[in-house]
C-alpha cells in the first residue's frame, strides 16, 4: 500500500482500529488487550485479516476475540441547493 493518508483516503481507505483480546501464554485465564490502527478498505478487511493471520501463525498468545470499527474520513460532500437568504439586522 503506498501513498500518504490522503491519497489513501481518496481511493477509499478508511481507518480501521481493532481491539484484540488474547489470553496470556503463561496464564491462560487471563486476558489481555492490543489495540491496532490501519487504512483499510470496508467490507472486506484485507489488511484486517492479514494481520489476524500473521497474529495465529507468529504471536503465542492465543486470540479469544477481536473487535473492529471502520470510519471512512473522506466521503462524498453534502450539497445543498439554497433557493434563498434571510438578512438579520
Amino acid at each position: 500500500m503506498a501513498g500518504n493518508e490522503t491519497e489513501l483516503m481518496l481511493r477509499g481507505y478508511g481507518l480501521t482500529t481493532a481491539e484484540f483480546y488474547y489470553h496470556m501464554p503463561d496464564y491462560a485465564h487471563v486476558l489481555n488487550s492490543f489495540i491496532w490502527q490501519d487504512y483499510d478498505i470496508a467490507p472486506d478487511h484485507p489488511r484486517l485479516f492479514k494481520f489476524i493471520d500473521f497474529w495465529q501463525k507468529e504471536i503465542e498468545g492465543p486470540l479469544h476475540s477481536v473487535r473492529f470499527t471502520h470510519r471512512r474520513e473522506i466521503g462524498p460532500g453534502h450539497w445543498r441547493n439554497v433557493t434563498g437568504e434571510i438578512p438579520l439586522h
